[in-house]
């Protein structure tokens, strides 16, 4: 039987503000999704993070969980508010404890912390000073952040990502306006944030480095296997843009130490001031590259992307409750691809699963899409590890159905079910699938 390696890393995935709760407990401060959850229209039913799956008091029950799914593995991100509440300055040490209670904890069931520095929830004292991610100087915000939990934790962390898809937070959250902070505005604010979560990430990765022994370093990208609607000049074009757009402008600097001049060109009235050094810093020496991989999408010369002149066509293979296309393949082509072109020492698939419109039938959810959407990708991750990509692990999104951000509590991704007016947790046909794919190495 075609088996993974022993030692790959078999975990899931999950984000602070999507699961925490206890918004106002033990010191923290606010952040920008706690304020962009709370004006009105922004989220499906008006739903909010508050108490979310109330994991901050319900972590035990969740590494019990993880044991009994058989994770080795569990990648969590920190609330930079519940640590730093103004994003700098005065050190909450409750929620440092918070923190170093739920790392003692999976530990001890044998299950290696994997820590996310950023998932989006900026502190909201930081986006009143000078928009957040906008101004340059968030870049010493967020290393001086990122000195004081790596001092705090890395005697027990080893495996830390500085970063989670700053692809969306800043075209989301700052051209499109459907993402906190809900900022709608030009390019230049979008490839200004961009460049200062880069150079964010750079500036930390020495020093995670010099306060943690034997650190593992990475961070993680949001990328899609972009295709050509056909043969044509035209559309080659526009999905080489798109591609450019979603994925090379972000790899490029990482591993390469520059932006794509292709796109560069494009962009050149909306660049963003880059001094002496940045890309250099950019460019530190990575230890993984993580890869968030969800979809494949197909693309043609349009005008539904401003400034980029592509559209996407809509193919008619599976789809998943948030209408993205099941294609496993795609998701061993983008591993291929990833492997040829950048070439990183390691890869984890940090965030991969799928969304369905889970039933839940007593004390069962039987969600047989998603045991096939999971057999599936499982068998195109296999596929690439044969192939020589240096794929170290597979991170589920996600443990829990969880609060999805814009659309609230209204999709489910969970490989567990939470019934959120009770909190009650209930392992799904496709947690118990995960945990014999795990038991025996193979989809």
């Amino acid at each position: 039987m075609r088996t993974f390696p022993k030692d790959f890393i078999w975990g899931t995935a999950t984000a602070s503000y999507q699961i925490e709760g206890a918004v106002q407990e033990d010191g923290r401060g606010p952040t920008i999704w706690d304020t962009f959850a709370h004006t009105p229209g922004k989220i499906h039913n008006g739903d909010h993070g508050d108490i979310a799956c109330d994991h901050y008091h319900r972590w035990q029950e969740d590494i019990a969980l993880m044991q009994a799914l058989n994770l080795n593995g569990y990648r969590f991100s920190l609330a930079w508010s519940r640590i730093l509440p103004q994003g700098r300055g005065a050190v909450n040490q409750k929620g440092l404890d918070f923190y170093s209670r739920l790392v003692d904890g999976l530990l001890a069931a044998g299950i290696t912390p994997f820590v996310t520095l950023y998932h989006w929830d900026l502190p909201q004292a930081l986006q009143d000073d000078g928009m957040g991610w906008q101004r340059r100087s968030i870049v010493d915000d967020y290393v001086a952040y990122a000195d004081v939990v790596s001092r705090a934790l890395g005697d027990r962390v080893k495996h830390w990502i500085t970063l989670n898809e700053p692809f969306i937070f800043s075209v989301l959250g700052h051209l499109l306006g459907t993402m906190a902070p809900g900022v709608q505005d030009m390019p230049n604010v979008t490839l200004t944030v961009a460049h200062h979560a880069l150079l964010a990430h750079g500036k930390a990765v020495p020093v995670l480095r010099a306060n943690v022994p034997g650190a593992v370093v990475g961070t993680t990208m949001y990328l899609q296997q972009l295709e050509a609607a056909s043969d044509s000049p035209a559309d080659v074009a526009a999905a080489a843009r798109a591609d450019g757009f979603v994925n090379r402008w972000f790899l490029d600097p990482l591993f390469k130490g520059s932006y794509p001049q292709d796109l560069a060109e494009t962009f050149a009235y909306f660049m963003p001031p880059i001094q002496p050094g940045d890309l250099e810093a950019i460019r530190a020496p990575l230890d993984f590259l993580g890869v968030n991989f969800y979809e494949r999408r197909v693309v043609k010369e349009g005008d539904e992307q401003p400034f980029l002149n592509f559209s996407y066509v809509k193919t008619d293979l599976p789809r998943t409750a948030f209408d993205w296309e099941i294609n496993p393949d795609a998701l061993y082509n983008i591993l291929m691809r990833v492997h040829k072109d950048y070439a990183p020492t390691a890869i984890y698939i940090t965030e991969s699963g799928a969304c369905f419109d889970d039933v839940l039938q007593g004390d069962a959810v039987h969600d047989a899409p998603r045991v096939d959407y999971l057999r599936g990708y499982f068998a195109a991750a296999l596929r690439a590890v044969e192939a020589g990509v240096p794929l170290k692990g597979y991170f589920v999104w996600s443990l829990l159905d969880n609060f999805e951000w814009a659309e609230g509590y209204s999709k489910r991704f969970g490989i567990v079910y939470v019934d959120y007016a009770t909190q009650r947790r209930i392992v799904k046909d496709s947690g118990r699938y995960m945990a014999e794919a795990i038991a025996r190495r193979a989809p």
